[in-house]
Parts: structure tokens; sequence; C-alpha cells
């Protein structure tokens, strides 16, 4: 799938009845809906949205994840804190130095990864908030 380009998020109404018009957020039925509801998540996410915006993409992926969630259910009793944030930084494609700037210590990273540092209620609330995720995620 090619990446979102900033013309093409250019191209997107700012306003929610504009995005409406585009694609109507509705529960997600089939892999047809899901394409074309992911396809719209991947032209929003990563963008500076303004509130309408910010609106129709929760909506659209809120009918995403409980499509997902009930057809491909996700095991992640096994999944551990640093398991789920190494996955995350992979698709971001971030380095370790890369984590260690957004915690505030370049060399921070590289110990978090290596599981020689942990990661603190900050850490985890700055994690939260880059990656957009919950919390719970980092526990």
């Amino acid at each position: 799938m090619k990446a979102s380009t900033k013309s093409d998020f250019r191209r997107l109404p700012t306003v929610y009845a504009d995005l409406v018009a585009l694609l109507p957020p509705r529960p997600v039925h089939d892999d047809v809906d899901l394409a074309n509801a992911t396809e719209m998540i991947d032209r929003l996410a990563g963008f500076d949205l303004g509130a309408d915006q910010e609106d129709y993409l929760e909506a659209i992926s809120t009918f995403v994840e409980a499509y997902e969630a009930e057809r491909f259910p996700i095991d992640d009793s096994r999944i551990t804190p640093l398991d789920a944030l190494k996955a995350l930084l992979a698709e971001h494609e971030m380095t370790a130095s890369d984590l260690g700037r957004l915690l505030g210590n370049r060399t921070l990273g590289a110990a978090i990864l290596a599981g020689r540092r942990g990661l603190s209620k900050t850490h985890i609330r700055k994690l939260a908030g880059h990656f957009k995720v919950e919390p719970g995620l980092f526990l």
C-alpha cells in the first residue's frame, strides 16, 4: 500500500459533513468496507488534523477496530510491554535513538530496548500520546 502524502491529505475536506460525504462512518461488514475505511484512515493518520477531521478519524477507527476485534481476535496475553514498544517503533520506522529523543534522552532508547531500563509513568504517558494507544499497553 502506498503511503499517504501531504498532497493527498491536503485534498481531503476539513469539515465533518464533507468527510462523511466521501465515506460515511458506519459499521464495517466485510473486507471491502474494511479496505475503504483503512484507506481513509491511512490518508488522515500522521497529519495535524482539525477537530472535525479528528472526530471523523475516531469514528472510522472505532468501526474498524470493532470489525477487526471480532474477525481477527488477537491473544495478547503473551505480548510484553517491550514487545509492544518494539512493534510500534518498527511500524513507525523509529530507531532506539528516536525513542530516546522522544523520551528526552537519546541514549535512553537503547537502554529500554535492551531491557536495562524500565519505562517510567512519564515515559508511558509520552509513548501512549505519541503512538495514540492506551497507556496500559506498556504496563
